[in-house]
């Protein structure tokens, strides 16, 4: 769904939950919906002893991520209950809350100021950001050269074994589900994504991001300080790529969340890729197995192989259908009205060049950024403005430098930060905290600052965010 604009066609699904099945006598065999939008990799298994073929349909993230998904989806079998009632096997919000850790119910807050005085009227316009803005440094402190993070110290380092620690002891208050409409005057309707809650203010829209864990285009659990890693990776690379372009990023008034100026967002997705790889129906790989040779617009020549880098990098557009995404032409984007030949060509320039500096910067840092996606908007003064998040580990596809080389000549899969799968749901939790906060604290060389208890999340979340639409006015 987009993280941007409430008012997309899409954004009517996003209450779906899962359906999740068990075959009969057989515990182990999950089933999900079909496949829809944000697939980039499709992984096949089969269960071990069992001769069990399951294949995982999971939103774009890099593979680092696939065997937890792998690995909590076949706990997910074991412990949701298979109810003979077609009605109680779709899982409601309410009932999804419940079976993941949830925050603390809200409170609700007092204030002065009333609701019809917090936001700028309609006619405001949604002015790009400017080159000189820096957004505030929410928890982000520079790391000295001894303790910034070394590849070598993934599976093995104090800093790993702080972080699982204080993941253990979050469980309990991780932020699952928000409801700022209730406790935040000047908040009109919600829509809840896969990952974030968005919240219509007027002329502004706020951007919550949860600790919820998505793939099968499913929720499947809650992950301490996952919102605020993608929340604040979003916001350095934001900061970091106003040369290249404006974004739509007014405030920043809390660890988890981002108020951001309405702006029309184009229909397309932009899908940046620099290897031939994936496993989906639209990955590059897939179809080029296939025998295409001209892809979205883009010839590529014959004898590649898996995981092999393009001369150059390539973008693979696509567009929404009812319940999956389309990749079209440039072309096609045109002569269908979704964008005008000017916007693309400006939004299409943006895309690889945003893609060549995050793969400058994460080569920096011992990463090769594979592929990612952007969207872009339009404001009222005819800018184009990035939108929605940026390289986060959700949105885009890290592999290890240093073994790429010769892993590939080898015809192995390139090394991915996933060697030590751990045994237990509480431990597998810790350990994609730890990861997720790995990768942020990898690419920004900046302290991840794991935040205090002390507060309820959701309580600290609405005293912010009211304070910050207060200081709109």
């Amino acid at each position: 769904m987009c993280t941007i604009c409430a008012q997309k066609s899409v954004c009517s699904r996003t209450e779906e939950h899962p359906t999740w099945n068990r075959a009969p006598g057989s515990p182990l065999i999950w089933a999900a919906s079909s496949k829809k939008r944000h697939e980039l990799s499709l992984l096949p298994f089969v269960l071990k002893d069992t001769g069990i073929p399951l294949s995982l349909s999971l939103s774009p993230c890099p593979l680092l991520l696939y065997p937890f998904f792998f690995t909590y989806s076949l706990i997910l079998a074991l412990y949701i209950p298979r109810s003979t009632n077609a009605t109680e096997n779709h899982l409601s919000p309410q009932t999804m809350s419940s079976r993941v850790h949830s925050l603390n119910p809200p409170k609700p807050l007092s204030s002065k100021i009333p609701p019809s005085s917090l936001l700028a009227s309609p006619s405001s316009s949604c002015k790009p950001v400017s080159k000189s803005k820096k957004y505030p440094t929410i928890s982000v402190s520079a790391m000295s050269s001894k303790h910034r993070p070394s590849l070598d110290n993934l599976n093995s380092s104090e800093r790993r074994e702080e972080v699982r620690r204080a993941a253990g002891d979050s469980l309990s208050n991780c932020l699952s589900e928000t409801h700022l409409h209730l406790t935040v005057p000047g908040l009109k309707s919600k829509t809840r994504g896969k990952v974030r809650d968005i919240y219509d203010g007027g002329d502004y829209l706020v951007l919550v991001t949860t600790d919820r864990l998505s793939a099968f285009d499913r929720v499947l659990a809650s992950i301490p300080f996952k919102g605020q890693v993608l929340n604040e990776t979003s916001l350095w690379w934001f900061n970091k790529t106003q040369h290249i372009t404006p974004n739509a990023v007014v405030s920043v008034p809390d660890k988890n969340v981002t108020i951001a100026k309405k702006c029309s967002v184009f229909p397309v997705e932009f899908v940046v890729r620099g290897f031939v790889t994936g496993s989906t129906d639209t990955s590059l790989w897939t179809v080029y197995k296939k025998g295409v040779r001209n892809y979205c617009g883009n010839i590529l020549p014959n004898g590649m192989v898996k995981n092999q880098r393009l001369a150059a990098n390539i973008l693979t557009p696509t567009t929404k259908a009812v319940d999956h995404d389309v990749p079209v032409t440039p072309d096609e984007i045109v002569q269908r009205g979704l964008m005008t030949q000017s916007d693309y060509d400006e939004a299409s320039s943006k895309a690889l060049s945003l893609f060549e500096y995050g793969q400058r910067v994460a080569a920096e840092h011992g990463l090769i950024l594979v592929d990612t996606k952007y969207e872009f908007g339009k404001g009222s003064d005819g800018r184009v403005v990035l939108l929605d998040e940026v390289h986060t580990p959700d949105s885009s596809r890290y592999w290890i430098a240093n073994s790429y080389e010769e892993r590939f000549s080898k015809s192995l899969e390139p090394e991915n930060i996933d060697k030590v799968l751990p045994d237990a749901p509480k431990e597998l939790v810790s350990e994609l905290a730890w990861r997720y906060i790995f990768l942020f604290e990898t690419i920004t060389k900046s302290k991840f600052e794991i935040p205090a208890m002390e507060e309820p999340i959701h309580d600290r979340i609405s005293r912010n965010v009211s304070a910050a639409l207060s200081s709109l006015l």
